[in-house]
C-alpha cells in the first residue's frame, strides 16, 4: 500500500514537473519572438516539433548518464531512491545554470558549415531533425536493454552521420563534411576519460584498502546504509557527479536548441540581446583595431564584393587552411560588420532583416580568423588583440537563454525519474563478479566526478557514462574480486556499435527529410 501511494506521488509530481515545464518554455518563447516572428506557420510547427525532439534527446540522456550519478547512493542505501534522484536533479539543474556554453558550440562546430549558415534552410531543418531521432532511438535501444552507453557518443555520431551524407550529395569541393581535426579532439577525450577513469579508480582503490583496511567498506550493503562518514561521502560524490553531468552533458541539448532557435526565430536569436551597450562600442573599436592588423598581411589588391568574401570564407573553413584571399576576404566581411554597427548602441537596434546576416558574417570571421591567429610571424600584442576580438564575437554569437537551461536541466531530471533503475542494477550487481560496495561506489563517484570537470575546463564532451562504469570496473578489480566479462562485453558492444550505427541511422534520416521538406 505504501509503495502503490509512493508510485503515485511519483507519477503526479512527474505530471506538475512537466505540465509546469512546458508552460514555462511556451510562455518564455512567446517573450523572446513577440513582434519579431515573421514566418510561416509551418516554420512556426516545425519549431515546436524540433523543441520537443531535442528535449526527447536530454530526457533520454537522463536514462542514461544521469542515472549513473544516482547508481552509487541508491545501491549502497545512502539515500532513498525518490531522494536521490530529486537531489541529483537539484545538482544537474545547478550544473546547467551556470556552464558557459562551450562545450554546447564544441559540439556545433563538428557540423558542415554550410548547414550550419543555413540552419532555417530545409537542409538545416533536416539536419536537426536527422541527428535528433537518431540519437534518441538509438539511446533507447540500449537502455530497453540495461547497456550503459554514451549519450556523448550517439550524438558525436549522429552529427557525423549528417556530415558524411552531406558530403556524398553535395560531391567532392561543394560540402565541408565533416571537420576530422575538430571530430579527433573530441574523440580523444570520449575515448581518454574511461580509460583514465579506470586506471586511476584501480589504483584509488588500492591506496583505500590500503590506508583505510575497515572491512564494512568492501562489503556489499545487504539492505543497510554505510557507516556515517561513508555515507556522506556517497552524497558528496553523487552531488558532484551530478552537478559536472549537468556542467558537461546538458550542454549538448543546449546547443542543439540554439541552432533550431537561430534557424527558426533568427531575429530573436542571431544575437546576443544581453550585450551592454558599451560592450558593443568595445567591439566596433576593436574590429576597427583588427581590420588595421590585417592590412599589414592583405597583398589583394582587386576589391571583393561581400558575397565573393563569405564564400572564400566558408571555403578557408572546409579546408581547414588559410587561401589567398582569406585575408582580404575577411577585411571585406569586416567591414560589413562595423557598418551593420555603424551608430548603434546595442544589438537590438540592428533592424531585423540583417541579424542573421550579421550573425552569419561573425561566425564566418571567428573560425577564420582562428585560422589566421597560427601565422608565426604575428607579435605578442598582435595575438592579444585578435583573441579579445575573438572572445566578443563568441559573446556576441554564442549565448543562451537561461530559460533554455532551465528546460533542458528539467529533460534531464524527468528522465532520471523515469529510467534510473535499469542502469543502477547494472552498475550495482552487473561489472563486478560480487555486488558494488560502499568503497567502490565512493572511489568511482569521486574519480568521475573529476575526469568531468576537467573536461569542463577544456571544453571537451566527456560521457558521464563510460566514466562512471569504467571506474566502477577498476573499483571492482582494485578490491580483488574480478569483474563480469559478458557485461564489460555487452557495453563493449554498445561502446563500437554506436558510432557506426548512429552515423547510418542520421545519415539514411538526413537522406529521407532532405526529399520530406
Amino acid at each position: 500500500m505504501i509503495q502503490r501511494n509512493s508510485s503515485r506521488f511519483n507519477t503526479i509530481a512527474f505530471v506538475i514537473v512537466l505540465l509546469s515545464a512546458i508552460i514555462y518554455t511556451i510562455v518564455h518563447l512567446r517573450e523572446d519572438i513577440l513582434g519579431s516572428y515573421h514566418a510561416s506557420m509551418v516554420a512556426f510547427v516545425l519549431l515546436g516539433l524540433a523543441l520537443i525532439i531535442a528535449l526527447g534527446f536530454e530526457f533520454v540522456n537522463g536514462f542514461h548518464d544521469t542515472a549513473n550519478a544516482v547508481a552509487t547512493v541508491i545501491y549502497s542505501n545512502s539515500l532513498p531512491p525518490i531522494i536521490a534522484v530529486v537531489w541529483s536533479g537539484i545538482w544537474n539543474f545547478i550544473g546547467v545554470l551556470v556552464s558557459s556554453g562551450a562545450v554546447a558550440y564544441t559540439i556545433i562546430s563538428l557540423l558542415p558549415i554550410e548547414l550550419v549558415l543555413r540552419v532555417g534552410s530545409d537542409a538545416g531543418f533536416s539536419m536537426i531533425f536527422a541527428l535528433l531521432l537518431a540519437a534518441v532511438i538509438w539511446n533507447l535501444i540500449t537502455w530497453f536493454f540495461g547497456i550503459p552507453n554514451s549519450s556523448s557518443h550517439t550524438l558525436i555520431g549522429s552529427i557525423l552521420g549528417v556530415g558524411l551524407m552531406n558530403q556524398v550529395l553535395m560531391g567532392p569541393g561543394g560540402s565541408s563534411g565533416v571537420d576530422w581535426d575538430q571530430a579527433l579532439q573530441v574523440f580523444k577525450a570520449l575515448v581518454f576519460s574511461p580509460l583514465a577513469g579506470f586506471f586511476i579508480a584501480l589504483v584509488c582503490m588500492y591506496l583505500l584498502r590500503f590506508f583505510i583496511p575497515a572491512s564494512t567498506l568492501y562489503q556489499a550493503p545487504n539492505g543497510k546504509p554505510p557507516p556515517w562518514p561513508m555515507r556522506l561521502l556517497l552524497i558528496l560524490t553523487c552531488t558532484g557527479v551530478s552537478f559536472s553531468h549537468g556542467s558537461n552533458d546538458g550542454q549538448k541539448g543546449m546547443g542543439l536548441i540554439m541552432l533550431i532557435l537561430i534557424g527558426t526565430v533568427p531575429t530573436a536569436y542571431a544575437l546576443n540581446g544581453a550585450v551592454s551597450a558599451k560592450q558593443v562600442e568595445n567591439f566596433s573599436h576593436k574590429a576597427m583595431w583588427v581590420n588595421q592588423l590585417l592590412i599589414k598581411y592583405d597583398h589583394h589588391h582587386a576589391p571583393l564584393s561581400l558575397n565573393q568574401s563569405r564564400i572564400i570564407l566558408t571555403q578557408t573553413i572546409q579546408k581547414n587552411h588559410l587561401l589567398k584571399d582569406t585575408v582580404p576576404a575577411m577585411r571585406t566581411v569586416l567591414k560589413a560588420v562595423e557598418k551593420d554597427l555603424e551608430h548603434k548602441s546595442t544589438f537590438k537596434e540592428i533592424p531585423l532583416a540583417n541579424q542573421t546576416n550579421l550573425r552569419n558574417n561573425l561566425y564566418l570571421l571567428n573560425q577564420n580568423l582562428a585560422h589566421f591567429a597560427r601565422i608565426e610571424t604575428l607579435s605578442k600584442e598582435e595575438s592579444e588583440t585578435l583573441n579579445d576580438f575573438e572572445k566578443d564575437i563568441v559573446n556576441a554569437i554564442q549565448f543562451i537563454p537561461p530559460w533554455v537551461k532551465v528546460v533542458v536541466a528539467i529533460a534531464l531530471g524527468l528522465g532520471t525519474m523515469v529510467g534510473w533503475k535499469r542502469i543502477v542494477v547494472t552498475v550495482g550487481q552487473k561489472i563486478g563478479k560480487q555486488e558494488m560496495s560502499y568503497g567502490q561506489g565512493a572511489v568511482a563517484e569521486t574519480v568521475a566526478m573529476t575526469m568531468i570537470q576537467m573536461g569542463n575546463q577544456f571544453h571537451m564532451p566527456i560521457s558521464t557514462t563510460h566514466v562512471v562504469t569504467s571506474a566502477i570496473a577498476g573499483t571492482s578489480l582494485g578490491r580483488g574480486l574480478g569483474i563480469q566479462w559478458r557485461t564489460i562485453r555487452n557495453m563493449a558492444t554498445a561502446w563500437v556499435l554506436t558510432l557506426p550505427v548512429s552515423i547510418l541511422l542520421s545519415g539514411a534520416f538526413f537522406w529521407l527529410f532532405l526529399h520530406c521538406f
